[in-house]
């Protein structure tokens, strides 16, 4: 029983830490959600060659006069760029068209002022999920290596159970608000912001990988402890049935010595009762006779 109990015990803290990790991870990365937005073409000019629009004729003469009226030949969406973007809790990051690398600007920002009252009771929540995780997998390892006697072990392993739970209905709230949050940005965040198309990324799959071990290992550390409880009451029941069936015999053989002894007390004194009897009787001399 002891080892099953200690495998079972190694399990949970491995999912613990795994749906510690996976859930820092998704925390500080910015691949929640991404896709692509759409972007007018820059003007072609002397640095940039790709990727602009050409209006023809002289650049710097196009350049220089702001009157003139530019026409360009690409209609629908060849006048457009599609750049690449992530979005995580804090910030959202996209393709910079005109220079090497991204820029970075606060989701916080971009979130419609309706909904960054949810925004931050997402991150308040994303917080408190990793700050029970991290009691849970500590009270799990105080159970597995330091607990000095299986009734400590059960204490510590559903106070355990407890904490990994409630942190995993935290993280499920905080995964479905910061969703919510960023499907209203969608339609209603900044017109420079907006994707074209999206979907969600590796963190996203993270936060929920981590909730899914999370549940895994609070079900984990329940199977332990009520495996644990149902054992020990099988094991009292059995040594009641035997100390009760000891006992009966034990009482069956008293009752029986005693009523022996009884038996060969009463033989004992009708022998005594009947040999005084004998001596009292009379007894006839020869001369009388």
């Amino acid at each position: 029983m002891k080892t099953n109990r200690r495998c079972r015990a190694l399990l949970a803290v491995s999912l613990n830490l795994m749906a510690l990790l996976f859930s820092t991870t998704a925390f500080i990365t910015t691949h929640w959600c991404e896709g692509t937005q759409r972007v007018p073409k820059p003007s072609c000019g002397k640095e940039k060659k790709t990727n602009c629009l050409n209006y023809g004729g002289n650049e710097t003469a196009n350049e220089t006069n702001q009157n003139v009226v530019h026409y360009s030949w690409e209609t629908g969406d060849d006048r457009f760029l599609f750049r690449y973007f992530h979005t995580g809790i804090w910030y959202s990051c996209e393709e910079n068209i005109n220079a090497a690398g991204e820029k970075c600007r606060s989701f916080i920002d971009l979130a419609p002022a309706s909904e960054k009252g949810v925004l931050w009771l997402s991150v308040v929540s994303e917080v408190l999920y990793i700050m029970l995780l991290v009691v849970g997998f500590s009270l799990m390892c105080l159970e597995l290596f330091h607990s000095s006697s299986v009734i400590d072990g059960l204490k510590l392993n559903a106070f355990a159970a407890v904490f990994t739970v409630l942190s995993g209905l935290l993280g499920m709230v905080a995964h479905m608000m910061y969703t919510q949050v960023f499907q209203v940005t969608v339609s209603l965040g900044p017109e420079d912001w907006r994707p074209h198309s999206w979907d969600y990324g590796w963190s996203f799959c993270l936060a929920w990988g981590s909730f899914t071990c999370c549940m895994a290992a609070s079900v984990t550390t329940l199977n332990s402890y009520t495996k644990t409880v149902i054992e020990f009451r099988h094991k009292r029941k059995i040594f009641e049935q035997g100390f009760r069936e000891e006992q009966n015999f034990l009482d069956q053989e008293a009752i029986k010595y005693f009523r022996e002894r009884s038996v060969q007390s009463g033989t004992a004194a009708g022998q005594v009762s009947m040999g005084s009897a004998a001596s009292r009787e009379p007894r006839l001399s020869p001369t009388a006779a």
